[in-house]
C-alpha cells in the first residue's frame, strides 16, 4: 500500500516535471531494479490499450498490446533528471504503441528460450481505470476475479487506485525463481523508495 500523502507528493513531482504517475512509478522501479541487479540497463514491459486501429471500433472485447520500456541509469543523475529521461523514453514508446509486439521481437531478434520472455522479465501495470458494472436491459455485467495468479514474466508489479486516495500494489512472481519472503522484500523496498522520493 502506498499512503495517500505519498501518492499526492509523487503526483506533484510528476506534474512539476511534465510526467505522469506511471512515469514516476516506472522510474522508481527502474532505480530499484538497477540497484538490486547492479546494472545500468533496465527493461520493463507494460500493457497498453490496443484499440488504436479503427477496424477494432465495432468489436467487443479487450485488446491489449505490450510496450517495452528500456532505460539507462547513470548513478550520478538525480531522480528529477532521471524522471525526465524516463518521461522521454515512455513518450517515445507510447508514440509507437501501434507496432505489434511480435514485430518488435522479430526486429530485435533476441536469443529465444522457453525459460523467459523474449525482451523483458519484469512488468509494471498501472490500473487507474475504475471497475464497475454495466447495466443493460435485463442484464448486469460486472468483472469477475477468478482468483488465479499466474506470473507471465518473472516479476509483475501491478498498482491500482485504493479506496482512500492511496495506491494498492501487488507483486506476482515466478515461484521457481523467487520465494515469498524475497518477493515481499522487493515490494517493501519499492514502497520505501517511493516514500523517499516523495519526501
Amino acid at each position: 500500500r502506498i499512503r495517500p500523502d505519498t501518492v499526492h507528493a509523487l503526483d506533484n513531482l510528476a506534474r512539476s516535471h511534465g510526467a505522469t504517475r506511471f512515469m514516476v512509478l516506472h522510474a522508481a522501479l527502474a532505480v530499484l531494479l538497477g540497484r538490486l541487479g547492479s546494472t545500468d540497463d533496465i527493461i520493463i514491459g507494460t500493457p497498453i490499450a490496443g484499440r488504436g486501429d479503427a477496424a477494432l471500433d465495432d468489436l467487443v472485447g479487450m485488446f491489449v498490446g505490450t510496450l517495452v520500456l528500456r532505460t539507462r541509469i547513470d548513478p550520478g543523475t538525480g531522480f528529477a533528471e532521471f524522471l525526465e529521461q524516463v518521461r522521454d523514453t515512455d513518450l517515445a514508446a507510447f508514440g509507437h504503441a501501434d507496432v505489434p509486439f511480435e514485430e518488435v521481437v522479430d526486429a530485435v531478434d533476441p536469443v529465444r528460450s522457453q525459460a523467459h520472455a523474449p525482451l523483458f522479465q519484469v512488468s509494471l501495470s498501472l490500473q487507474n481505470q475504475g471497475t464497475g458494472t454495466l447495466e443493460l436491459p435485463g442484464l448486469t455485467v460486472e468483472p469477475l476475479d477468478p482468483g488465479i495468479d499466474v506470473a507471465k514474466v518473472d516479476l509483475e508489479f501491478t498498482v491500482r487506485d485504493g479506496d482512500d486516495e492511496s495506491l494498492a500494489g501487488s507483486l506476482t512472481y515466478a515461484t521457481d525463481l523467487f520465494d515469498e519472503d524475497t518477493a515481499a522484500t522487493l515490494a517493501e523496498r519499492w514502497t520505501r523508495l517511493l516514500g523517499a522520493i516523495a519526501s
